[in-house]
């Protein structure tokens, strides 16, 4: 039970790695703020982590709202005292399509969701990990953006997973004083449900054909990975364990990146 009176919020946790996450972090004795714009799937999340007799509340927010997200932050902190570890997970694929065809209300939509959510993620939390003098933070990213760059159309999203991690090493500086750890997990291929809300166009027109060999993902015989193996590496750094890692994006492809 190594995070034993810690408390943690993760967000997007209502599915897929966000839950895998909350999962794992409330099977080691954190206090999870599950948070969700889909209420009914963090209450799933909730009734999983109290069914194995750990602790979570649900936190209905949207991560692109500043109202939400101060609230669900002030519920979670009035309920169990402290906030030591934020996952910020939520995140969206977007629509993937040619750089002339994709439309700006879909570049904002996916911008709004991964850097927005993400920058009030970190803007609601970080003052009560200041005030306490530690804390981890964990960003969701991707390979996308950060070690391939091959997905078709995703040129909005890859824009935002960079944005991530260029988020995760300023602040990992600026935030070193405070003893605030800041560290970023690059994700390849996951089985998730991400998918049903990604929408792609015109991908022949963007597509380079090429044919991976032995499949795409190298350790696990061309398999995609599981939220599972995410969740263990979220475990890793928000645990004391890696108390001198920060900085960094880590990658969880199993090889994939490699071969692009």
């Amino acid at each position: 039970m190594e995070l034993n009176s810690k408390v943690a919020l993760v967000t997007g946790a209502g599915s897929g790695i966000g839950k895998a996450a909350a999962i794992a972090l409330a099977g080691q004795g954190a206090k999870i703020g599950v948070l969700s714009h889909t209420l009914s799937e963090i209450e799933k999340t909730v009734a999983e982590i109290s069914d194995k007799g750990g602790e979570a509340m649900a936190l209905e927010a949207d991560v692109t709202s500043p109202t939400e997200m101060r609230s669900a932050v002030e519920d979670l902190v009035s309920n169990y005292g402290r906030l030591d570890i934020v996952v910020a997970n939520a995140g969206i694929n977007g629509v993937w399509a040619p750089i002339d065809d994709l439309k700006p209300d879909e570049w904002d939509k996916t911008i709004a969701v991964n850097l927005r959510g993400t920058y009030l993620t970190l803007h609601t939390t970080v003052p009560l990990l200041k005030a306490q003098g530690s804390g981890s933070i964990i960003v969701v990213s991707s390979i996308n953006g950060n070690r391939t760059f091959t997905t078709p159309g995703a040129t909005a999203y890859a824009a935002t997973k960079a944005g991530q991690v260029a988020m995760v090493q300023q602040l990992a500086l600026e935030l070193g004083k405070h003893h605030i750890r800041v560290n970023a997990v690059c994700p390849g291929e996951i089985e998730t449900n991400i998918e049903d809300n990604t929408r792609q166009r015109h991908t022949e027109e963007t597509a380079i054909p090429v044919e991976w060999p032995q499949g795409q993902v190298p350790i696990s015989d061309g398999k995609p990975g599981r939220s599972e193996d995410v969740a263990e590496l979220v475990l890793f750094l928000a645990s004391h364990r890696s108390r001198h890692v920060t900085g960094v994006p880590i990658y969880v492809d199993g090889g994939q990146g490699l071969l692009r």
